[in-house]
């Protein structure tokens, strides 16, 4: 195929780059300049005559900016393949603009972070048509280990930012539960032992534990360096609360992670941590 990927950062440099081994790839990017990559002189440019135009950008403004400057240069019936993560009304309202310029549309943000990009182990989360999701299925597979058809335009970045708000959520409850551990004078490793062969079993727990030399290797044991920053959490619980807002949806845990990463970040010394860094904050901290 033919493929232009506008927003070659952290995570579209490496998905492209995986991508040109064995397909026809031009970039686009007003900030990175990665090699191996040819790069047009602007996103127009790169989305002309492609198969495929890919997206991965930072957030919906962004997204619907570039869209609108794309879109009139893609040839018909070409796919617009968002992988962005951003909010559900600007997915569809691209997915929208596309049909209106005979174009199709996927929306399909990634789990899996710079390491899944680099290594081709990314989960997408998609939607749109099915025809459009089978036709960009072999791009999944270049990129990634797994693809999910969601349903209808808007409904990848809903799976997204729903598995986000759990993942949020359980990484606060799993901090929470090891600070009182300690302070109940209950061994750190004795706890892991018990919580991840039991009902507390959870990814944060078993995966990802942020309590350093516990359980298999994360960024707990380098020194929090992100693996998912905090950063970036905050930025889906928002999407979350955004998405709840208009769907009259009850998230009153959602809505406390947003509030607690919104104060690790900004005012607690978060910011450029990974998200499991909520540990030795509430570590710092007692009950108020």
């Amino acid at each position: 195929m033919k493929i232009g990927f506008i927003g070659l950062g952290n995570m579209g440099g490496p998905m492209a780059r995986n991508l040109a081994k064995s397909h026809n790839v031009t970039g686009f990017d007003t900030l990175t300049k990665p090699e191996n990559i040819p790069l047009a002189q602007s996103a127009a440019a790169a989305a002309k005559d492609a198969d495929v135009v890919i997206t991965m950008l930072p957030n919906g403004d962004i997204l619907r900016s570039v869209a609108a400057e794309i879109h009139p240069a893609m040839k018909a019936a070409a796919i617009h393949l968002d992988c962005s993560t951003v909010d559900v009304e600007s997915a569809r309202a691209v997915a929208t603009q596309a049909e209106t310029h005979g174009l199709q549309a996927i929306d399909a943000p990634v789990s899996g972070g710079i390491g899944g990009a680099t290594n081709g182990t990314l989960t997408f989360m998609a939607g749109g048509a099915k025809t459009a999701f089978e036709t960009v299925q072999p791009l999944f597979d270049i990129m990634g280990q797994k693809a999910v058809h969601c349903g209808a335009s808007g409904n990848g970045q809903a799976a997204k930012i729903c598995n986000n708000m759990i993942l949020g959520v359980t990484m606060i409850a799993t901090c929470e539960a090891f600070v009182l551990a300690d302070k109940l004078g209950l061994d750190r490793q004795a706890m892991f032992d018990v919580v991840s062969t039991s009902s507390g079993y959870s990814w944060t727990m078993n995966a990802y534990c942020p309590a350093p030399g516990i359980g298999p290797e994360s960024p707990a044991d380098n020194d929090y360096q992100p693996g998912f920053a905090a950063e970036l959490m905050l930025k889906d619980l928002n999407l979350s609360q955004i998405a709840a807002k208009a769907a009259d949806a009850d998230t009153p845990m959602g809505q406390a992670a947003a509030a607690l990463y919104k104060e690790f970040v900004e005012n607690e010394g978060g910011a450029g941590k990974d998200f499991s860094a909520m540990l030795p904050r509430f570590e710092r901290r007692n009950r108020g």
